[in-house]
């Protein structure tokens, strides 16, 4: 019997997304002996019971002379999925149905493994954050997907200040206008610390301080959201890390549909559905479809009385949250 290598790609959340799956495969098939080789990284690996010792960047130093050559290799693309593209099954179950095989079931949470010094250099970072903003309660908000892009300004424009607008053909980022708004409703009552790539500047838009840490290892990330009282944000790797760690999350949707890119069955998961009646859907890594990014375009914006429910979903789980301990 062949062994076998089953390659990964994407962003963290897909990465999270497959650790079911793969954890399954080798539950199932330990015979084949199967490592991981991550073309995004090992990140969400690292300290995985099982899958530590197992998987490889795509970079590793002669991976295929020395462990790909001959085994059987597996590619797994979840999007290409019927069940996923038909909306009848989670990110997590396509990657099962694409590695195992054997339709949509139940799946545990994702395994993710944090050390005491990650765990450490997190608490640190909520510690000042609630002595900056005197909260006790310390909320994450990760605003924007993988597919946004901050607009071009000039070096004057920096100079004065100027915050780049933020696009996203895919549909799925917070407007910097709601953004602002509902920051500023939440930093009332909570100290807010911001998951971005981009950086952020807060004090023409509110009095109160926002956390907006730059170049944090997603490692930190994970420990951040775990020991943190809240995660607020759009379809990204938050919600998948709020989710794998019990925590609860108000997940704001557009252009996805729950069912495929987030958790709405979850007890602590509370998803404000934006594009339930207007999304497209978009196939994305089938073809390039700009006939519904273009329909989509827009579908994040909120009014005030979507920004409310932001508001109340926040504060509806955090008294869940604070019940259940």
């Amino acid at each position: 019997m062949k062994k076998t290598a089953i390659f990964l790609n994407g962003g963290a959340g897909r990465m999270i997304s497959s650790i079911p799956a793969v954890e399954k495969y080798l539950e199932e098939n330990p015979d084949k002996d199967p490592i991981l080789v991550c073309e995004g990284g090992t990140d969400v690996f690292k300290g995985h019971p099982k899958f530590h010792f197992r998987a490889y960047d795509s970079w590793h130093k002669n991976l295929f002379q020395e462990m790909l050559k001959d085994r059987e290799l597996i590619s797994p693309e979840p999007y290409r999925i019927w069940e996923y593209y038909n909306q009848k099954c989670s990110l997590a179950q396509a990657y099962d149905i694409a590695i195992n095989n054997k339709g949509i079931r139940d799946l545990p949470k994702p395994t993710i493994r944090l050390s005491k010094e990650e765990l450490l250099m997190a608490r640190q970072m909520i510690t000042e954050v609630k002595e900056k903003t005197g909260k006790d309660k310390i909320i994450v908000v990760q605003p924007f997907g993988r597919g946004a892009q901050p607009e071009k300004i000039t070096e004057k424009q920096m100079e004065k200040g100027k915050q780049p607008d933020i696009s996203d053909v895919t549909g799925r980022s917070i407007e910097l206008k709601n953004l602002w708004s509902i920051v500023r409703k939440l930093s009332k009552k909570y100290g807010v610390m911001m998951m971005s790539e981009f950086p952020l500047e807060f004090k023409n838009h509110m009095s109160a301080p926002v956390a907006t840490p730059m170049n944090v290892h997603i490692r930190i990330w994970m420990a951040l959201i775990k020991q943190t009282n809240h995660f607020v944000g759009c379809d990204s790797v938050g919600q998948h890390l709020a989710y794998a760690f019990d925590g609860t999350a108000t997940v704001i949707i557009g252009s996805t549909y729950p069912i495929n890119t987030s958790f709405p069955d979850a007890e602590n998961i509370d998803i404000i559905d934006l594009g339930s009646e207007d999304r497209v859907y978009s196939p994305i890594r089938i073809t390039s479809d700009e006939f519904s990014d273009r329909l989509n375009e827009g579908i994040m914006a909120m009014e005030d009385q979507a920004e409310d429910k932001v508001i109340k979903s926040v504060e509806k789980m955090l008294k869940q949250s604070k019940n259940k301990q």
